[in-house]
């Protein structure tokens, strides 16, 4: 007889035993007593929890005989009668499973339904299962949507599938849906003791528990891995062989580098690293085992327990040490480092390498023992060294002042500060900057022929702005109305610059026009008016004309813009005269269309056209008269009580454009 694999011949046979899905187990045995039976279920969950196992289950339940032949539906199959040991076996004819993934298109479907008419032949029910029913197509969804919707009543369908999400909602909402929960790692290690129990196999816990790890929820693969790990180990399963067959990382190297990051010890961390490398265990697995121990140094810490709370797990001791030994932040540092960390590892040339910097990169945040936390200011050094103003530098030609006698220019001047004023005073005549007369100038910039002593302070930051001088020279200035020296000879470039005097500091400056933006409307109106209108003799005439005209949709298109941008001239019995400045706006059509309009209206003449400037045109009445409702509604806007409480008090605006005429 051929050998049967763990994962089949440990399959549950009864509801009673299935393990790790007792919600679902508790929703379909309560229907079953009750006998109120849905007409289509369907099972979500990863692979294998179960969902082809219900299925069965739920088929053997629905057409149970009992062992005397006359039992009926059941929540609990006998297992021996011809229906259950038929659907065990895959031979039962009323139990079709239909695999999805390799039937998946409309015909597949097509011919499925075509038993749906034909009642049960054997059993008490029909059932149709189909696995991994994502997998169908539109066309073959939309071909069992009838069907699934209203079943005979000797049909039942069981739909299963891994991505729930790729099932059409229509398929959703006409079927009861059960969500199978990946299975808890201690689930699954209870399982296998009992399964090796009844196998005769001797197992390590620790073993035990790398298997239930490494099955990641799915029974099925516990079960395979099981297997695998029997042959593997000769009949036996212990711990080392195991890990070996598994690949993955001992704990005691995860130990030992939680401790070296939670201590500082770099040495150590690169050390282990290459120790993985050498005995050539898994980069990606060593930072997802230090996960876990992380993780659960981080219940310990919340809790005081572990997550599993089971005395007789050998890592416990450790965790909790290794809890104490790092501070709360680091932890949480650390997982989200590893978690990242994996990403990067494909990414690197070498996965060991990218490993060490990952671990290493916990140290880079580490704070240094005894380091005192520097907060850096983003704000100007206002004690930085003062920068050195040259006590000579030319001046630019258009600005070059007259030179000073020599005794002005021994004793530098400096102004008062005014109490609102920037904190420097500019040599009008070279641009050397001088502070205010509190604020002392720095040892190096002090002027030729000064012998004051300083104290070493740069002056407060701000921002120097150029000072032109007055065009009217001061009485005793050698300097023409157009800012240069009346001869060259006036003019001695190595003698020391001269200072602004106190008498013609006000004179010197003057004020520089800074352009505002307009508040409303009206202002940029005022600035801004190229062609503004100029009424003329016949421009409320033939502004009546065109609106009239275009009342009665006499005139569209280029006529229109014709009529609007032209101004009436002179008008006589028969003749009247438009000016245009376009001359495309100039066409013979528009103008024979135009005249067929006027006449329709009551004015049978002939229209000259001529190329010209135009002040006065329907175009720009309309203009100005909404914009003359604009201003007026600006106005309003504008002068309301609480508007001008608003923009007076909080500094409020109204927002250009929001403002429109009713």
């Amino acid at each position: 007889m051929s050998y049967l694999v763990l994962a089949r011949k440990y399959r549950s046979r009864n509801f009673s035993e299935m393990v790790g899905q007792d919600h679902v187990v508790q929703a379909l045995t309560n229907a079953l007593t009750t006998q109120r039976l849905h007409h289509a279920y369907l099972f979500t969950g990863t692979r294998g929890v179960g969902k082809t196992t219900v299925s069965r289950i739920l088929a053997k339940s629905l057409n149970c005989q009992g062992p005397d032949g006359n039992g009926g539906i059941t929540a609990s199959p006998c297992g021996v009668c011809q229906a259950c040991t038929d659907i065990d076996s895959g031979r039962f004819v009323d139990y079709t499973e239909l695999d999805a993934a390799s039937n998946r298109g409309v015909d597949e479907v097509q011919a499925l339904l075509e038993q749906a008419v034909y009642k049960p032949v054997q059993g008490r029910f029909k059932v149709f299962m189909i696995d991994e029913v994502h997998m169908l197509t539109n066309t073959a969804f939309n071909a069992m949507l009838k069907t699934l919707e209203e079943p005979p009543e000797y049909l039942k369908f069981v739909l299963a599938t891994t991505d729930p999400q790729k099932v059409p909602v229509t398929v959703l909402s006409r079927c009861l849906q059960f969500n199978l929960r990946p299975m808890a790692p201690e689930t699954i290690r209870e399982h296998l003791t009992f399964v090796l129990g009844q196998e005769n196999v001797p197992s390590e816990p620790q073993a035990l528990r790398l298997l239930a790890r490494a099955a990641r929820g799915s029974m099925r693969d516990a079960l395979s891995l099981t297997d695998q790990a029997i042959a593997f180990g000769s009949g036996q399963l212990q711990e080392a062989t195991v890990r070996q067959m598994l690949g993955s990382v001992d704990r005691s190297y995860v130990f030992r580098l939680i401790e070296a990051l939670a201590v500082g010890d770099g040495k150590t961390v690169v050390e282990t690293s290459e120790t993985l490398r050498l005995n050539g265990l898994s980069a990606a697995s060593t930072l997802e085992e230090m996960s876990t121990v992380l993780q659960r140094m981080a219940v310990v810490q919340a809790t005081g327990t572990t997550a599993t709370d089971d005395d007789s797990d050998p890592e416990a001791q450790d965790t909790a040490r290794l809890a104490a030994l790092m501070p709360v932040d680091e932890i949480q540092l650390l997982y989200s480092i590893c978690l990242h960390g994996r990403a990067d590892l494909g990414l690197a040339p070498d996965e060991y390498a990218a490993l060490t910097m990952v671990l290493l990169r916990l140290l880079a945040f580490k704070p240094r023992p005894g380091a005192q936390p520097t907060a850096e200011k983003k704000t100007l050094n206002r004690t930085a060294a003062p920068v050195s103003v040259p006590t000579q530098v030319p001046a630019p030609a258009a600005v070059r002042a007259p030179v000073a006698p020599a005794s002005e220019a021994a004793t530098p001047l400096v102004v008062q500060r005014p109490p609102s004023a920037s904190p420097v005073v500019v040599a009008a005549k070279l641009g050397v900057v001088q502070p205010w007369e509190d604020e002392p100038l720095p040892p190096d910039s002090v002027p030729l022929g000064s012998q004051a002593p300083v104290s070493p302070q740069s002056p407060p930051p701000g921002q120097v702005l150029p000072v032109r001088e007055s065009a009217r020279p001061s009485a005793h200035s050698d300097v023409d109305d157009d800012g240069r020296p009346d001869s060259p000879d006036d003019y001695v470039p190595n003698r020391p610059p001269a200072l602004v005097e106190p008498a013609q500091a006000a004179t010197k400056i003057v004020a520089v026009p800074v352009r505002t933006q307009a508040e409303s409307r009206s202002d940029v109106t005022a600035q801004q008016t190229p062609h503004a209108l100029v009424p003329t003799e016949e421009g409320d005439f033939w502004h009546a004309t065109v609106q009239q005209l275009i009342k009665a949709e006499a005139i569209n298109a280029m006529v229109r813009e014709l009529a609007l941008q032209s101004q009436l001239v002179a008008r006589d019995t028969d003749q009247w005269i438009l000016r245009v400045e376009r001359e495309s706006l100039n066409q013979a059509g528009s103008r024979d269309r135009l005249t067929a309009a006027l006449k329709t209206a009551g004015h049978d003449v002939k229209l000259v056209v001529e190329i010209g400037r135009v002040n006065d045109c329907p175009a720009r009445r309309n203009t100005a008269a909404s914009e003359e409702k604009q201003l007026a509604a600006e106005k309003i806007i504008f002068d309301d009580p609480f508007v001008q409480s608003m923009m007076r008090d909080f500094g409020a605006k109204i927002v250009p454009g929001s403002i429109k005429p009713l």
